[in-house]
């Protein structure tokens, strides 16, 4: 029986927030007494996780006085040290409070907007004291309910405007940091602007230094709206964006659950960790993940471990999947190529080329009748998962 314990060297992560969450919902008040988060650290670490993440707010209070501000985060580093953990990745919380009701970057008060920018530079200093690599922007209340209230295109700009700013005081600070930009098609606005990941991924490229900002997609956010979140990866990989990922569970449809990683769609789960797998993504995987309210504080522990534990049993059964001779023979024979097409076909235009392919007389019919046994593959990936291969 295989070992699914968790090594540093895994880069499992969890948000502040997500062992931290006392469970409350929209509906119900906490049913779990607060855990301070040196708590939260030290028996991460204890589980074997690499690091942890964090909103600003997450560590230091909203208006907490500069010297509250440093004893906590000397604490804090104190905590990460003794646990041989890291800060991976860190975010600014830009939605709770009462003056970002109608946005941040997006609002139409340019007081807002600009105190949007000094709360985001002062979470950069902290997350960069910490030593976190990566700054993640989720636009939690980026959007609107009432499409007169705002112009579409100005709150493009504005966001445009705000992470130009934001990247050249990055630079000026010479701090190395890079930003990952989370979407999120609805929720907790009735719609938010750049919803998916690829929406992200075109506006990246309008931005001053496109090259200092990826993506950090998150499972729930592209599943809630029906999408398939493996195919969101794979386009990020390709274009060497994927700066960090969040993996949870949920359900399409829904509003975002944030159940542990693995909880629902055993077989997306499956192929996501086979994708970062296979092509050596070595960032950190967060769970961004909440434990159920039923939980009790022992309970939440149990669900950092499943998360952790689950990606290692996936992990397993991707290598068993690589290794697999039948399933490797279908691919192979799927995957055939054509020793005369395939360096056209991979290569840019040419007149040359162009020509070649006008010249080759083509039989759609015989092309059509070629068996693609996709049944017989799902099937094979169905008995793999299951354990009866």
């Amino acid at each position: 029986m295989a070992s699914y314990t968790p090594q540093k060297s895994d880069k499992f992560t969890f948000g502040l927030w997500t062992v931290g969450n006392p469970g409350i919902d929209p509906f119900g008040v906490a049913v779990r007494t607060p855990v301070t988060p040196v708590e939260r650290v030290r028996k991460l670490g204890d589980l074997g996780a690499y690091g942890v993440n964090l909103h600003d707010n997450d560590l230091v209070p909203f208006g907490a006085t500069a010297h509250e501000r440093d004893r906590i985060v000397k604490e804090f580093q104190q905590a990460l040290k003794d646990s041989g953990m890291v800060c991976a990745m860190a975010t600014t919380n830009l939605f709770t409070h009462p003056v970002f009701k109608d946005g941040a970057f997006t609002s139409n008060d340019p007081k807002i907007r600009a105190f949007a920018l000094q709360k985001v530079m002062n979470a950069i200093d902290l997350g960069v004291e910490l030593g976190a690599p990566i700054f993640v922007f989720w636009g939690g209340r980026e959007g609107a309910e009432v499409d007169a209230s705002k112009d579409p295109v100005a709150a493009a700009r504005r966001f445009r405007d705000a992470l130009n700013f934001l990247s050249e005081y990055v630079l000026s600070q010479k701090y190395g940091l890079k930003f990952a930009l989370e979407a999120k098609p609805n929720e907790p606005r009735g719609d938010i602007y750049l919803p998916t990941t690829g929406a992200m991924l075109g506006f990246i490229a309008t931005l001053d230094h496109p090259e200092m900002v990826g993506v950090n997609p998150e499972f729930a956010h592209e599943t809630m709206a029906g999408l398939n979140f493996y195919h969101a990866v794979a386009q990020a990989l390709e274009a060497g964006k994927l700066f960090h990922i969040d993996l949870n569970g949920q359900k399409p449809g829904r509003y975002d659950q944030d159940f542990r990683f693995g909880q629902e769609d055993y077989k997306q789960n499956f192929f996501l960790v086979k994708l970062l797998e296979d092509h050596k993504y070595d960032g950190p995987k967060h769970f961004d993940a909440h434990p159920l309210r039923t939980s009790d504080p022992e309970d939440v522990w149990e669900f950092a471990k499943g998360c952790m534990r689950t990606y290692l049993i996936f992990k397993e059964k991707a290598a068993q999947y690589n290794a697999d001779k039948e399933i490797q023979a279908i691919l192979k024979e799927l995957n055939a190529g054509d020793k005369n097409l395939d360096p056209i076909l991979s290569s840019k235009f040419t007149p040359q080329n162009a020509q070649t392919l006008r010249d080759i007389a083509f039989h759609a019919d015989d092309l059509a009748a070629q068996p693609l046994p996709y049944e017989n593959l799902d099937q094979l990936v169905f008995d793999l998962l299951l354990g009866v291969r």
